[in-house]
């Protein structure tokens, strides 16, 4: 009689084969084998919530993708040519209540891509779920993603030691929590990946948001547990950002504190949720920023 593979192998077996030749982004890879941690209720169908009446930006219109209960990971590998190794976990904002997917998202793994490091798009579930912290089932997701990319690193062509996170607005808020939260897993283990290291080893904070109490300006929110062990940090935002400035400078101070080394850069003005797309506003040049700051870190070695 043929014996089946036990459930861990198997999911391991079915996840490597999702992935793509590099330079292609492969088919989503669920987060869980199963019912996503602490979720109980049943949502409406995932859909793009766009209406027509949304505004635009630089001119182009903006995925918001709505009610997500079946989190995934897209790899979208760096071209073999000028691949580094590195990679990074991209969060989408949204307020936690959608995903502003190809604007935070797709179009931000394609801009890693071109500077030689793989992009990881985590899709998490939104909206926040009424009987728990806005940011609890987005963190079970963003750990479980960044355990599973270090897992497959061998197989993924990945260093497992520069395996980074960026967020963008609520999505800067879950990559700030995944960077001070590593200490304790917030779900019950599902296979091996788990037994994994979470913590991030880069950050990459882009106008984020829920960093500080509501109209504090010089604390930072409770859950976000800043010590030595946080990773080396980047922050960006302008002063005219209605999410408040605060948010990157209260932080920036407590990872100075922590002595986490940290570069942070606040522009003038540009607003919020500009993503990556260029436009006058010299904000919006954030990524050539970034890049060196990435190049200074030595992440991008090959």
């Amino acid at each position: 009689m043929k014996t089946l593979p036990c459930l861990p192998l198997l999911i391991t077996s079915l996840l490597a084969a999702a992935i793509p030749a590099q330079g292609d982004a492969g088919a989503p890879i669920r987060l869980w084998p199963g019912k996503a941690p602490g979720d109980t209720q049943t949502l409406p169908a995932e859909q793009d919530t766009s209406k027509t009446s949304d505004g635009k930006v630089a001119g182009r219109s903006v995925i918001r993708l709505g009610n997500v209960s079946d989190p995934t990971i897209t790899v979208f590998p760096a071209p073999a040519d000028k691949a580094t190794g590195a990679s990074v976990v991209v969060c989408p904002g949204g307020g936690y209540h959608i995903l502003a997917l190809d604007l935070e998202g797709t179009e931000v793994c394609e801009w890693l891509n071109s500077i030689g490091v793989t992009g990881v798009l985590l899709k998490y579930r939104v909206p926040a779920r009424p009987d728990r912290e806005k940011h609890a089932a987005p963190l079970e997701d963003a750990q479980r993603a960044i355990r599973l990319v270090r897992s497959h690193a061998q197989e993924w062509h990945l260093d497992p030691k520069r395996i980074g996170v960026l967020g963008f607005s609520a999505g800067g808020h879950l990559a700030a929590t995944t960077s001070t939260r590593f200490g304790q897993s917030t779900y019950p283990e599902v296979d091996a990946a788990d037994k994994l290291s979470c913590r991030p080893d880069f950050s990459i904070l882009i106008y984020p948001a829920y960093l500080t109490p509501e109209k504090a300006d010089t604390t930072i929110s409770p859950e976000l547990t800043i010590s030595q062990e946080t990773p080396p940090t980047f922050l960006v935002m302008t002063e005219d950002d209605p999410v408040r400035v605060e948010n990157v400078l209260s932080y920036t101070r407590a990872l100075k504190q922590a002595k986490v080394p940290a570069e942070a850069h606040v522009y003038a003005t540009g607003g919020h949720g500009y993503g990556l797309r260029p436009t006058e506003q010299p904000v919006t040049h954030w990524p050539t920023l970034v890049e060196g700051w990435m190049k200074s870190q030595g992440l991008l070695t090959k």
